[in-house]
């Protein structure tokens, strides 16, 4: 089989914090004397589920306790340029980074000084790298409905300069979906993708929510979407793609096993479907690893994982010349004679 790290792939589900390094948090933890718990030392990964509130809880806090190593901007420049570095090892030739300026504020300035950093983090890892990096402002829907207003209105701030998208993370059963409504009218009226996180804790019920209430060009999961014909076919007529995440699915519990993750009934419907990595350090898993599990526990063969990388590609910010690039290269890893059975 061809090596999925030298197919062309577009990365487009990367949460900032967990996209670090393992190896990056225990030395940065080590120089500031920060004692991790034992689930990001000898335990990594940590053993994940979401099914109830405390599940998310513990998730929540490794999450957080990842991020208060990020003490100086250039442990910031470092996480972003490494992240980078990764991508480009998986094969990605674009990848849209998702921050919530607002959970760094408080050590970094502000929101804007926070943002203003990241852009130019990305800039240089782009530089460096030759990897394509869009941003996209995150608000967290725990928080009050006007924070995610005022982060829309930063984000509005830097289209053009970095920024190509608004999004809405953390635990899906919390806060009111209608309520977030118009900062994403706010981001819509700027220019920007909506790409807000639902159908993954909360069923399809709540991914016909983001649709009326968010107005989506991408959301983030969405594979339970699967539940109700009516609402996936919605997504389909719509071309509103799903950046899947089946390591993070299993991990979290939404699925038991990667066969269950649903990647062929959506694309067997007719969705976009990007797959993404979510939370590496976390998840432990990387933007290949997507596309090799898929092709070991799915049986995936090499036209398919193309045609996922190419929708990767369809559902992304890339500027034309990325696109016709990322094109290029996929067909030609196609017309590649296999390599005797070796996977990446």
């Amino acid at each position: 089989m061809r090596p999925v790290t030298e197919l062309a792939k577009a990365h487009l589900h990367l949460h900032f914090t967990g996209s670090m390094r393992h190896a990056t948090l225990v030395e940065l933890a080590e120089r500031d004397g920060i004692r991790l718990p034992t689930s990001l030392t000898e335990d990594w990964p940590p053993q994940l589920s979401a099914d109830d509130e405390k599940g998310w809880f513990r998730f929540q806090r490794l999450y957080d306790v990842a991020r208060s190593v990020l003490r100086t901007e250039d442990d910031i420049r470092r996480l972003v340029r490494e992240a980078a570095e990764d991508d480009v090892v998986d094969g990605a030739l674009w990848t849209e980074m998702q921050v919530d300026p607002s959970g760094y504020a408080a050590r970094f300035g502000g929101i804007t000084a926070f943002t203003d950093l990241v852009i130019d983090a990305a800039r240089d890892a782009s530089e460096r790298t030759g990897l394509g990096i869009g941003l996209v402002v995150a608000a967290n829907r725990t928080r009050h409905p006007m924070d995610a207003r005022t982060l829309a209105r930063l984000a509005a701030q830097y289209v053009g300069r970095g920024v190509v998208g608004f999004g809405l993370s953390n635990d899906e059963r919390r806060g009111t979906t209608a309520e977030f409504g118009p900062a994403f009218a706010i981001a819509e009226r700027a220019g920007l993708r909506s790409v807000p996180h639902g159908g993954e804790l909360r069923g399809a019920a709540h991914v016909r929510e983001c649709l009326d209430h968010l107005r989506p060009d991408r959301l983030g999961h969405g594979v339970r979407s699967v539940e109700d014909p009516d609402v996936l076919a919605r997504i389909v007529d719509a071309g509103i793609a799903l950046e899947v995440c089946p390591t993070s699915n299993v991990a979290l519990g939404v699925y038991r096993t990667i066969d269950e993750v649903p990647v062929r009934d959506l694309v067997a419907a007719g969705a976009t479907v990007a797959l993404g990595a979510d939370d590496p350090l976390l998840f432990g898993t990387r933007l290949a690893g997507q596309y090799a599990i898929l092709r070991a526990a799915q049986h995936f063969e090499d036209d398919e994982l193309a045609h996922l990388a190419r929708s990767s590609f369809a559902a992304s910010s890339a500027p034309p010349h990325v696109r016709e690039a990322a094109e290029r290269d996929i067909q030609q890893w196609l017309e590649r004679p296999t390599d005797g059975g070796m996977q990446a």
